[in-house]
C-alpha cells in the first residue's frame, strides 16, 4: 500500500476493497454527473447527488446542521462509521462533501484516492445493486467555522499582508474569467475570473 501523508484521510483501492464488508464502514459516491452512479458503482455504495443533496439551494450555502443529520442519518451512518467519499471528475464532489462533514464533526471520512476513474481502472468491481441501510439518529456538532473562510475574513487576510496564500482549484479558464463553470455544468458563479 502506498505511504500517505494523511493514511487517516486518503485511501487506496485496495484498502477500500478489503473493507467492503466492515459494517462499520460506508462508501459514497458523490459525481459531477449524477447519473454515474446508475451505470454502476463500487459495491455497498449509496450516490449523494450534490445538487440536491449537499447543498442548500435557497441559501446558496452548505447544508445546515439539521439538513446533514438528515442526510448522515438516511444514509445509516452514526457516529462511529467510517465514511469513504468517491466520486468522478478528481473527486471534486466528493471533497466538497468531506469539507462539509469536517466542518460538522464527523470524526472518520476519507477520500477515495484516484476516485471511481481509479477503481475502474484497477478492475475493481462495480454493482447496480443499491443497498438499503437502516436509519440512524445522527447527530451532528455545532459547525467548525475555522475550517471556513467568510469574504471579510479574505479581504482582511489579503489587505494586511502576511503568510496568506489563496489556492484556486478551477482550471485556467475559469480562473481568467473565460468560462464561468467546467463544461457541462450549470454556471453557479455570480461573477467571472478571480
Amino acid at each position: 500500500m502506498p505511504q500517505y501523508a494523511h493514511p487517516e484521510v486518503l485511501v487506496d483501492t485496495e484498502w477500500l476493497a478489503a473493507h467492503l464488508s466492515d459494517p462499520s464502514v460506508r462508501v459514497i459516491e458523490v459525481d459531477v454527473d449524477t447519473s454515474a452512479y446508475d451505470l454502476g458503482h463500487i459495491p455497498g455504495a449509496i450516490a449523494w447527488n450534490w445538487t440536491s443533496q449537499l447543498c442548500d439551494t435557497l441559501r446558496r450555502d452548505i447544508l445546515s446542521k439539521e439538513q446533514v443529520e438528515k442526510l448522515l442519518s438516511q444514509s445509516g451512518i452514526g457516529p462511529d462509521t467510517t465514511i469513504v467519499l468517491y466520486g468522478d471528475s478528481n473527486n471534486w464532489f466528493a471533497a466538497w462533501a468531506f469539507w462539509q462533514l469536517k466542518i460538522y464533526g464527523h470524526k472518520d471520512v476519507r477520500i477515495l484516492n484516484g476516485g471511481r476513474k481509479k477503481w475502474i481502472a484497477d478492475g475493481r468491481e462495480l454493482t447496480n445493486d443499491v443497498p438499503s441501510y437502516a436509519a440512524t439518529g445522527y447527530k451532528a456538532q455545532q459547525p467548525d467555522l475555522s475550517l471556513r473562510a467568510f469574504l471579510p475574513e479574505v479581504r482582511n487576510a489579503l489587505q494586511n499582508g502576511g503568510a496568506t496564500t489563496l489556492i484556486d482549484v478551477r482550471s485556467a479558464q475559469e480562473f481568467t474569467g473565460e468560462i464561468l463553470a467546467p463544461p457541462g455544468l450549470p454556471e453557479t458563479c455570480q461573477r467571472g475570473g478571480h
